[in-house]
């Protein structure tokens, strides 16, 4: 039993987006796993973390009305609010993302992972996030090969949201 808990919580943490040397077998965790969003992390952490991930979510409804400026505007604003909010840094990684900027998306993804980490909140229903967007960065990169097996990783826990292969600012939402 001791094993398990041990080996579990080490394989998603050598999952979760920041290993280097590409995707590797994802234990199963049933047929989905609803993924921690931002507007279900509102009220879980303390009145700094909400209004930044309040800023979040204005941000997010921004890149989905097609305003990707203010977006990051409500992005830097909420780390200004609290710089370990680990939202705030996924949002930029998928803005940037969008935006054809790997590079910058790789190390806002690989901030967000750190805090994550460094908060204990590593596990499912937040790996699904770094997953896909590994998926996109190592896509944007080239790294075909890499990228489907993030992919593929990813659509194993949440089919519904990595099903297209993309992640849209609602479903971060």
């Amino acid at each position: 039993m001791r094993t398990a808990a041990f080996v579990l919580p080490t394989l998603l943490l050598a999952v979760f987006v920041g290993c280097t040397a590409g995707p590797r077998s994802m234990p199963g965790f049933g047929p989905t796993t609803r993924p921690l969003t931002a507007s279900a992390a509102l009220g879980l952490y303390d009145a700094a973390r909400d209004g930044s991930l309040r800023l979040v979510i204005e941000g997010l409804d921004e890149d989905q009305a097609g305003r990707p400026a203010r977006a990051l505007a409500k992005y830097q604003r909420a780390i200004r609010v609290d710089p370990t909010n680990p939202f705030a840094f996924l949002a930029l990684a998928r803005h940037h993302l969008e935006g054809d900027s790997a590079e910058e998306a790789s190390a806002f993804l690989d901030q967000a992972r750190a805090l994550f980490e460094a908060q204990g909140d590593l596990g499912p229903s937040v790996d699904v996030w770094g997953l896909g967007l590994r998926a996109g960065i190592d896509r944007a990169r080239g790294r075909t090969e890499k990228a489907e097996a993030w992919l593929a990783q990813a659509r194993r826990l949440s089919p519904e949201i990595w099903g297209d292969g993309r992640l849209s600012a609602r479903e971060l939402r």
